[in-house]
């Protein structure tokens, strides 16, 4: 841990960390940093455990035709992707080759280079079949296990790890809102949760900082969490939560409007902390 705090500090210093001061702020020093980027760090790494553990057990029920197992595996398999996003997306090759949607791609679905989770979702949901899904399962699998070799030996970078709350949160609002996340399940509250407590867990984490920066802004931001998991708390079922197809344009309305003004509250984070 001691070696982790000094790579986390170098990490710091190197990305230019700059003291925040101003009329409501109270200035945060890069070494105040280094404990709550080392816990976040550790957090990922368990989450990416799950993601390589669980993928392992739904890629097994692809490859083997079981359509509803695989189909029962899929959300609660992403949900831990969706939580680590911040810092999975550090790594564009493989973020594209686990997390790309067909329009993405110039052919969409029928693109061989559309692969990844969304993919699989595709054949599950859309087509109803496992069939010629296995290549796909296999190379899944090894992504994300080169995502857990690649992030073992990563320096987090402290204005990646607070941005991150508010680009989770930012992209529920922007576009996953619509339900074009998850297509073909109709997944797209378990992602939504995912994207809330992965952001939770980064606020929870800086709270010490934050409440002495701008308490204002950490009471702002805690209240509308709230607000948020009330609402997604709506659509819990025993398994999981309702398809999102199910919900009304009005439902999506009343969900939007909390989640983007919690997003623009976590936007200025980077700037309280000195981060910008």
């Amino acid at each position: 841990m001691k070696n982790l705090r000094w790579r986390i500090l170098l990490g710091a210093a190197a990305f230019g960390i700059a003291t925040a001061a101003g009329a409501n702020t109270t200035a945060v020093s890069p070494l105040d940093l280094v404990q709550p980027v080392a816990d976040y760090k550790v957090y990922v790494a368990k989450g990416v455990k799950s993601l390589v553990e669980d993928t392992a057990k739904f890629t097994a029920a692809v490859k083997a035709g079981d359509l509803k197992k695989a189909q029962e595996l899929y959300a609660p398999t992403r949900f831990h992707y969706e939580m680590i996003e911040p810092i999975a997306e550090l790594f564009s090759d493989l973020d594209g080759s686990i997390d790309s949607r067909a329009d993405d791609h110039e052919k969409k679905e029928e693109d061989p280079g559309f692969v990844g989770f969304h993919r699989i979702e595709y054949g599950l949901f859309e087509k109803k079949s496992t069939d010629g899904l296995a290549p796909i399962a296999d190379k899944l699998n090894a992504d994300v296990q080169d995502l857990q070799k690649r992030i073992a030996g990563l320096t987090v970078p402290p204005e990646k790890m607070v941005g991150g709350a508010a680009a989770l949160i930012e992209e529920v609002g922007a576009t996953k809102i619509t339900g074009e996340e998850d297509r073909y399940s109709h997944t797209d509250l378990w992602d939504f949760k995912a994207n809330v407590d992965g952001a939770k867990k980064i606020v929870d984490l800086l709270h010490p900082l934050t409440v002495k920066a701008d308490k204002d802004l950490s009471e702002k931001v805690n209240d509308n969490f709230a607000t948020v998991e009330k609402i997604l708390a709506k659509y819990k079922t025993g398994h999981g939560y309702e398809t999102y197809d199910k919900l009304t344009e009005e439902d999506r309305k009343a969900l939007q409007g909390p989640v983007t003004t919690l997003a623009e509250d976590l936007s200025k984070l980077r700037g309280t902390l000195g981060l910008n």
